[in-house]
C-alpha cells in the first residue's frame, strides 16, 4: 500500500508526534509497504511524482523527544511562506496519492478533528475515528458532561473560561487545560494561593480550563480496537505525576502490564473504557486513562483518539500483552480504519 505517514504540526505535543510518526513509519516499511513520513505544517519541497517509489530516509530529521515541550514560534519561523496556512507545501496533494493516511499528529490541530474534517471534504482516507468524535474527546469540558450523562464515573469538576468568576474550595486539585494533551500546563493545587500562578499557566495554552478534584491513588490505561479494551496497563512515576516529563523520558515511568490487580477491578476498568469508546462514538481504536483510589473506586479521566505509538507508548505495550507486535498493532490500525469506508 503507498501510505502517508502524517506527523509534526503546531501543538506542543510536536515533538512526540514526530516521534511516533518515526517508529509507524519504521514498521510500516518493515511489512513491504511503500511509505513517506511529513511534517504537517513543514511540508517537502522537493519533486513528489513517484514519491512513494523514490528510495529515501525520510527519518533523517527526526531527532528525539526533548524533556520539555517544543517552542512552536522556532517551528513557525522555518515557514517563511505563508505561515499561518497549517498545511505545509505539497502534503495535500501527497496524501491524495496515497491509499491511506496513518495519523500520527498529537494535540491541537490533529487529534481534535480539524484535519480529519479537511480530508473527509478532500476525499482523503484516513487511520483513527471521524472528525465528530475527535474533537469532542479532545474537549475534556464536553467529554465530561457525556460521561456524567451515561453515568461513567470521573472526577467531579468544573469548566472556567479566561476572566470568568468561578468559585471553588476544594483542595487539593487539579487544572488542566480542557483541549491539551500530553500535561501540557496540567498542575495540581494543593492550597487556595496556588490557584492564580496553575491558572496562569494552563490559559497560556487555551481559553478554557478544567478544575477537578485531586484523586490520589494508582493511574491506569486501557487501549480499545474496534470496541475491545486490551489489558490494563499500570503506570507509576518514580518522581511526581505523569506529566510530560514521566511521559516521554525513557526510565522516568514504571510501567506494568498486564496490570497487578484483581481480576474484578480489571473486568470492570475495560467495561468502563469500552463504555467510554461507545459514548463518544468512537471508531477505530483509541486509550482511556484512569485513576483508581484508595477505597478502589475508578475514575475515567479522558479518552486519547490518537494515542501515542513511541517505543515507551502504553498501546503498544498493551497490544503485545496479547501477542500483537508493534507493525502488526500499526496494520491492524490501517485495517479497521480502512473499514470505515466500506
Amino acid at each position: 500500500m503507498k501510505i502517508v505517514v502524517l506527523a509534526g504540526g503546531t501543538s506542543s505535543e510536536r515533538d512526540v508526534s514526530l516521534v511516533t510518526g518515526t517508529m509507524i513509519y519504521k514498521a510500516l516499511r518493515s511489512k513491504g509497504h511503500q511509505v513517506v513520513l511529513l511534517d504537517v505544517y513543514l511540508g517537502y519541497e522537493g519533486e513528489i511524482s513517484n514519491i512513494f517509489e523514490t528510495d529515501r530516509d525520510w527519518t533523517a530529521n527526526i531527532g528525539a523527544i526533548k524533556a520539555d515541550h517544543p517552542d512552536i514560534r522556532q517551528i513557525k519561523a522555518l515557514r517563511k511562506d505563508n505561515p499561518d496556512y497549517f498545511f505545509g507545501p505539497n502534503v495535500i496533494d501527497i496524501c491524495r496519492d496515497s491509499d491511506i493516511v496513518f495519523m500520527a499528529l498529537h494535540g491541537e490541530n490533529g487529534e481534535d478533528g480539524k484535519v480529519q474534517a479537511a480530508f473527509d471534504l478532500m476525499g482523503i482516507k484516513y487511520t483513527g475515528t471521524d472528525f465528530t468524535s475527535s474533537a469532542i474527546s479532545m474537549d475534556k469540558g464536553i467529554s465530561k458532561e457525556i460521561f456524567a450523562f451515561h453515568k461513567i464515573p470521573t472526577p467531579k469538576g468544573i469548566r472556567a473560561k479566561k476572566g470568568e468568576v468561578f468559585t471553588w474550595n476544594e483542595y487539593p486539585c487539579v487544572v488542566k487545560v480542557s483541549n491539551g494533551g500530553s500535561s501540557v500546563g496540567v498542575s495540581i493545587v494543593r492550597a487556595a494561593n496556588a490557584m492564580e500562578a496553575a491558572l496562569a499557566d494552563a490559559f497560556t495554552y487555551g481559553s478554557e480550563v478544567i478544575i477537578e478534584q485531586y484523586i490520589e491513588g494508582r493511574e491506569f490505561s486501557v487501549g480499545v480496537i474496534d470496541g475491545k479494551a486490551l489489558p490494563v496497563i499500570e503506570i507509576a512515576p518514580l518522581q511526581g505525576f505523569y506529566d510530560y516529563k514521566n511521559k516521554y523520558q525513557e526510565g522516568s515511568t514504571l510501567e506494568t502490564c498486564p496490570a497487578e490487580i484483581p481480576e474484578d477491578i480489571t473486568a470492570k476498568m475495560q467495561k468502563i473504557a469500552e463504555d467510554v469508546f461507545i459514548a463518544l462514538r468512537l471508531k477505530t481504536y483509541a486509550r482511556m486513562d484512569f485513576l483508581m483510589n484508595k477505597q478502589k473506586e475508578l475514575f475515567c479521566l479522558e479518552a486519547n483518539t490518537l494515542p501515542g505509538m513511541t517505543p515507551i507508548s502504553l498501546l503498544p505495550q498493551e497490544a503485545k500483552a496479547i501477542g500483537l507486535d508493534f507493525a502488526a498493532l500499526c496494520e491492524k490500525i490501517i485495517e479497521s480504519s480502512l473499514n470505515k469506508y466500506r
